[in-house]
This record gives structure tokens, C-alpha cells and sequence, in this order.
């Protein structure tokens, strides 16, 4: 037992324990994520965040520590992100067809998503600089930080608020749409999606694509549309009020 808490205090000190961790972590979650059948409440991201913070609790590693070698993969997101445009461009023809719809769409969703979050707080009597960071919810992460500092929310806030509702959307989502009957095949899977990229950002997206391609591909436009939309209508909407 010494001789682990001596290897795990060398490890922790290397930059390349955050990365390290992280893989290993994922690749574990993965794992038991395909051998289960791909069950939402096993989402590899979930519980890949759980495993690595109740780590670095426990082991009382600072999460500066940590981020020094997981940035790394913090930089592949933009990468990650660009590349959902990849699919799109393969359905480019019916995005000409149906730019109306999907934009009008896109935009009664983000405001449902920023409207409720605000309603929410409101009607549970949180803090204006909570609830600030609590409208952008439905954006990536580092859109709705940038947007919150705007508004006056937390940015620190918003980012967790932001990955919590994509973990949510992940999990949820599935069991939601049935109970909304909403079929499983053709444009039910495009409505899936796109519904799923709208509140749940890359999360959301992330776990669409590993259930359909075509879910996949409108979720990741819908996180775009979201990204675009947000970060010009949010601000304008809170600087007119």
C-alpha cells in the first residue's frame, strides 16, 4: 500500500496525469457503456466526470494539477466540433430545401430553453447573477461562459450548468422521446436529433451520433444554429430589458 500512495503521488505530479487519467477513465467507461447495450444512464462522459472528480477528491489532487495534462484534450473539442460539419455537408441538398423550417425551429427552441431557465430561477427565487448563468444553459460551454460574463452571470457557473443540462439531455432524451412518440426511423431520427442538439449542445450531439447518423448530423447542426443564435439574440434580448 505505501508503495501505491508513493506511485500515485509521482504520477499525480506529472503533466500527463490529467490526459492519462482521463483515457484510461473513458476508455473503461466506454467499455461497460457497449458490453451494457448502450443504455443511456451509462453515458461514458457521465460517468467519466463522476469517476475523475470523486478521484481527485478523494486523492485531494488540485484540479490545476489535473487540467495541466487534460488540456490536451480540452483543445480537440474545437476540432471535435468542426468536424459535425462533416455530415451536414453530406445532406447539404436538404438543408437547402428545409432552411426556413429548421431556422424558425432553432429559434423557438433556444427560446424555450433560455425562457424556462429563466422562468425556473425566478419562480425559485435564485440570485440575478444565478440566473444569468442559468439562461445559456443550452449552449456549449465555452459559448454560454462568454455569453453569461455578458449578461452579469458566473462564467465558472454557466459552465457547469451548461455541462450538467447536456448530461441530462443525454440521459433523458431517449426516454422522452418515446413518451412523446416520436418514431425511432426516417425524419423522426432528424427530429430526434435536431431536438437534442437544441437543448443539449455537444453532449447531446455526442450521443445522437452513436445512436443514428442522421440524428447525429441534425443535432450537430442544431448546436451550431444554437451557437450563432445565442450569442447575438441573448445579449441584444438583455441589453433591450
Amino acid at each position: 500500500m505505501p508503495k501505491f500512495v508513493e506511485l500515485w503521488v509521482y504520477l499525480s505530479a506529472t503533466p500527463l496525469f490529467g490526459l492519462t487519467a482521463t483515457l484510461v477513465v473513458y476508455v473503461l467507461a466506454h467499455a461497460a457503456y457497449s458490453r451494457l447495450g448502450q443504455p443511456p444512464w451509462a453515458n461514458p462522459v457521465l460517468w467519466t466526470v463522476v469517476t475523475l472528480a470523486a478521484a481527485l477528491v478523494v486523492t485531494d489532487v488540485p484540479y490545476p494539477t489535473y487540467f495541466a495534462g487534460a488540456q490536451f484534450i480540452h483543445f480537440l473539442l474545437g476540432p471535435a466540433v468542426v468536424a459535425l460539419a462533416w455530415p451536414l455537408w453530406q445532406r447539404r441538398a436538404e438543408l437547402r430545401a428545409h432552411w426556413a423550417r429548421l431556422l424558425a425551429v432553432a429559434l423557438a427552441g433556444g427560446l424555450a430553453a433560455s425562457g424556462t431557465a429563466w422562468l425556473l430561477g425566478w419562480a425559485f427565487g435564485l440570485p440575478d447573477d444565478v440566473i444569468f448563468s442559468l439562461v445559456p444553459k443550452s449552449v456549449t460551454a465555452p459559448v454560454a461562459m462568454g455569453i453569461a460574463e455578458k449578461i452579469g452571470g458566473i462564467p465558472a457557473l454557466a459552465a457547469v450548468f451548461a455541462v450538467m443540462t447536456g448530461l441530462v439531455g443525454a440521459i433523458a432524451g431517449k426516454y422522452l422521446f418515446d413518451a412523446l412518440r416520436i418514431p425511432a426511423t426516417g425524419a423522426g431520427w432528424a427530429a430526434r436529433g435536431f431536438a437534442l442538439g437544441t437543448t443539449s449542445h455537444g453532449i447531446g450531439a455526442a450521443r445522437a451520433l452513436q445512436v443514428n447518423a442522421d440524428a447525429g448530423a441534425y443535432a450537430g447542426l442544431a448546436l451550431g444554429m444554437q451557437v450563432v443564435l445565442a450569442s447575438l439574440l441573448i445579449p441584444l434580448a438583455f441589453r433591450l430589458l
